[in-house]
């Protein structure tokens, strides 16, 4: 199977039990997730009032593994911006789309905004 990289807006449907949450609940294996993402999430969850302690437990009920952002991400990120400015995606979102091109993976959002991407990494939106 295809590794698949979760953006941070499907990690917070998970975790909210939004539309869309079971696309992560159905994984098989550990999906990957940005460093990026994974402080977009938690900064997320923070401003809805999540402590510590309660966004480290949440995060921890996700089967995912963290992986840091590093200088090749960088590049590939910033050769996205063109093709993703115009549906508004923001750097969290590139770092997702650059770790899922990196790794051959698919990125998996609830950002309804990736479905027209002409990007060459393959996106699959959960809602």
């Amino acid at each position: 199977m295809t590794d698949v990289v979760l953006d941070a807006s499907v990690v917070l449907a998970a975790i909210l039990e939004e539309p869309g949450h079971q696309a992560v609940l159905e994984l098989d294996t550990p999906a990957l997730v940005s460093a990026v993402n994974l402080a977009e999430t938690c900064a997320r969850l923070v401003d809805r009032g999540y402590d510590q302690a309660s966004v480290r437990m949440s995060l921890g009920l996700i089967n995912m593994r963290v992986v840091d952002f590093d200088a090749e991400q960088a590049f590939i990120s910033a050769e996205l911006r063109p093709a993703t400015k115009a549906s508004g995606l923001s750097l969290g979102d590139r770092a997702c789309l650059a770790l899922a091109h990196q790794r051959g993976a698919t990125a998996l959002t609830a950002d309804r905004a990736w479905a027209n991407l002409s990007t060459p990494v393959e996106v699959r939106v959960v809602r």
